[in-house]
């Protein structure tokens, strides 16, 4: 072999070895970019399936609360329905009772008014059957009163106690709506026991 073929075989082996090692070096920073990139990938799917997972539990979470929370709305609505409902009968019941039952209620409610006294008005419908010793009653209840002739249709049950400016309403659906909150919580635990 000649001495440029020496040299020649020289600079291709010294080549394939530069080129080999660059290789080496090319493939050992290949393959620890893609291992890199492997973990990065790994690293940004498992945040997102746990991301993913998250937002899964929450819409759940958020599903059932809102699920629970229309649940007891409906519960709540159906519950006041039936105590209006039932509000409504025993007012119902009241306005239906026979003469003698009404004014005895009637009278309760005079009662209350133990010491007072003014004008009576009832509505035209119990003006029309009021007892003839009602104002004698009234007395006997503590309520001076005289009972007007002229009716009053602003009530439908019950009556006004007139004394100047002074009204005391006692109709029925004012006595019924001022002990509303107890009367819905009596009806709410006898219809809606446990």
């Amino acid at each position: 072999m000649s001495n440029s073929d020496r040299l020649f075989e020289s600079i291709r082996q010294e080549s394939d070895e530069r080129i080999a090692a660059i290789n080496a070096d090319a493939d050992k920073e290949y393959n620890e970019v893609m291992e890199s990139a492997r973990r990065k990938a790994q690293e940004i799917t498992h945040s997102a399936e746990t991301k993913v997972q998250l937002q899964a539990e929450n819409l759940i979470k958020a599903y059932k609360s809102r699920e629970e929370l229309e649940r007891r709305n409906s519960l709540l609505r159906t519950k006041r329905d039936e105590i209006e409902k039932t509000l409504s009968h025993v007012y119902e019941y009241i306005i239906g009772l026979d003469d003698k039952k009404y004014f005895e209620i009637v009278l309760k409610l005079a009662a209350k008014l133990k010491g007072q006294k003014g004008t009576v008005f009832f509505c035209s419908r119990d003006l029309k059957r009021i007892p003839k010793d009602l104002e004698k009653r009234f007395s006997g209840c503590g309520l001076t009163a005289k009972i007007s002739e002229k009716p009053y249709d602003d009530i439908s049950s019950g009556f006004i106690l007139k004394d100047g400016d002074i009204e005391e309403n006692m109709s029925f659906e004012a006595v019924i709506n001022e002990k509303r909150e107890e009367l819905e919580d009596l009806i709410g635990r006898e219809l809606f026991k446990d």
